[in-house]
């Protein structure tokens, strides 16, 4: 299978080059690697361009967005512009961060999977943080959950989902989309990708409100919005980050932004939902 890679990163000097040293090392041979440069100022780029000149299937472009670090749109875009500006010839395409570090084995792995199972859509290992001198599973989403870091997709399931979207939440919007669309998901947890830098240090502050407005653009509605803020507030022990997400949702609400999934998907999302929270429910 033709794996292509799709990096964009801003102000990524601390990280970016045990990034991709990490691809080059894979086992399985990349046949692509596309690294967008996202209004970058500081030595990512000159780093960048060492390995360009180097790996004739590593290449360098360059695009323009806004300076502040949000989740979603931001990364996307980038992402969006590298894909209109690379091929289509892959059989997996990858969406990754600039500050990951691969096991050696990681892209065999992920295509083993894919080979042997034609109904998988999404593939993906697991995301460690180092705490303390010691990597740790970062412990901000399900570990079934494909993390946006280390987003992987068969072709047609990529084509099938509308590709990625510009939004936040998007990396859950493509999860829920694929499932919408019947394929499978897989995480393997043994299967351990180092995350250099803890996911949102980097945020600016207005992202704060953004998780809330996610909730509201996938259609969730207020009763599952408002257990979903609880469950990831729970899990940050922060009830100040419960009542962003809550007045961030309203926020969408009272100025009726579009939503990012049409209102067939939205009732699948919720069903969907609501199928698993009674499932844990059920557990207990």
């Amino acid at each position: 299978m033709d794996v292509y890679i799709i990096i964009p990163f801003h102000n990524e000097e601390q990280y970016i080059k045990s990034t991709i040293e990490s691809i080059i090392n894979q086992s399985y041979t990349v046949k692509k690697l596309l690294l967008v440069n996202d209004n970058s100022n500081d030595k990512s780029s000159s780093l960048v361009k060492k390995y360009v000149e180097t790996f004739d299937w590593i290449s360098e472009i360059s695009t323009k967005s806004i300076q502040k670090h949000l989740p979603g749109e931001k990364v996307i875009k980038a992402f969006n512009f590298g894909l209109n500006n690379i091929d289509n010839n892959y059989d997996v395409i990858c969406k990754f961060d600039a500050d990951i570090i691969l096991p050696n084995d990681y892209i065999e792995k992920i295509v083993s999977f894919y080979e042997k199972d034609s109904s998988l859509g999404m593939a993906s290992g697991i995301l460690f943080i180092k705490k303390k001198s010691k990597w740790i599973y970062e412990n901000i989403a399900s570990k079934k959950h494909v993390r946006g870091p280390i987003k992987s997709y068969r072709k047609q399931c990529f084509k099938d989902i509308g590709g990625l979207k510009e939004s936040i939440g998007w990396d859950t919007i493509d999860v829920l989309l694929s499932k919408y669309n019947k394929w499978n998901i897989k995480t393997d947890t043994n299967l351990i990708v180092k995350h250099q830098k803890e996911t949102g240090a980097n945020y600016d502050k207005s992202a704060k409100f953004l998780q809330g407005e996610a909730l509201y653009k996938m259609r969730f509605g207020i009763t599952l919005s408002v257990l979903s803020a609880l469950k990831r507030a729970y899990n940050k022990k922060s009830l100040t980050y419960f009542i962003y997400l809550i007045v961030g949702y309203f926020k969408a609400s009272i100025n009726k932004i579009d939503a990012v999934v049409n209102e067939k998907e939205g009732e699948f999302i919720r069903n969907l939902t609501w199928k698993s929270v009674r499932g844990k429910l059920l557990k207990r």
